[in-house]
């Protein structure tokens, strides 16, 4: 099976560490986020996997050459400039029909075989991995009726479905991206609804953390430990 990696972006919220290191080769446990998302793909049996890069990119492909120290085969495309998390597709070419995109500062123990498995039978174009969060507003929120007032919330929560940074799609989804431009997922989803094509979502309660922010990163390290088990099922954790 064929998997795509965005690790194309500067990593701008984790400054000034990614001034050093492309954020993908941040070290989580002592090994780089990037090579924990690749072991995991290739747990799941996606051993096609191509690399998109950006800012840093030798690097990136110095560290894991053609993929075959991780049982893998690696090649890689390089953005000339930000074509955001689907624009860069376009350069990808040979790709299955049914193959997983995942940003590269994604940590998560979600089954990658089970979300492939639900998008095959679902028939989706696009289909998304989510949870579902509370959000906490920091605002007190009134409720209104014209000019009265009826009602008051001081700093609600409210629950929401956010996407992991991690999909399934079908090539259909090729004929949406324009070549050369900046486009992000919300605008496949936005030109996929318009043209009424499936779009559905996987929810789960998996690990997951989105290594986006310096707290997030520190966060990733402390829990490493107790999660590496569910992180790389099957190593040299008792499994």
């Amino acid at each position: 099976m064929d998997a795509v990696i965005m690790t194309g972006g500067k990593g701008t919220r984790l400054a000034p560490y990614t001034q050093v290191l492309p954020k993908g080769l941040m070290p989580i446990g002592g090994t780089p986020l990037l090579a924990h998302i690749v072991r995991q793909l290739h747990h799941y049996g996606f051993t096609s996997i191509t690399m998109a890069c950006g800012y840093l990119s030798n690097l990136i492909q110095a560290y894991f050459m053609d993929g075959s120290d991780w049982g893998v085969d690696i090649r890689y495309v390089t953005e000339a400039k930000p074509l955001g998390t689907v624009g860069a597709l376009k350069q990808v070419e040979g790709l299955d029909d049914g193959f997983l995109v995942i940003n590269c500062d994604v940590l998560t123990s979600l089954n990658l075989q089970e979300f492939a498995e639900f998008h095959r039978q679902r028939g989706s174009v696009l289909t998304i991995a989510s949870q579902q969060k509370s959000i906490k507003s920091s605002l007190g929120v009134l409720h209104i009726d014209g000019e009265e007032v009826v009602g008051f919330e001081e700093k609600p929560s409210h629950s929401v479905h956010v996407s992991m940074g991690i999909y399934m799609m079908s090539t259909k989804v090729m004929e949406m991206i324009p070549d050369n431009q900046f486009f992000d997922v919300p605008d496949l989803i936005a030109a996929l609804l318009r043209a009424r094509h499936p779009v559905r979502h996987f929810e789960n309660d998996a690990y997951w953390l989105d290594v986006g922010t310096p707290n997030d990163y520190f966060t990733a390290c402390e829990q490493y430990e107790e999660m590496a088990p569910l992180l790389h099922p099957g190593e040299a954790y008792g499994q």
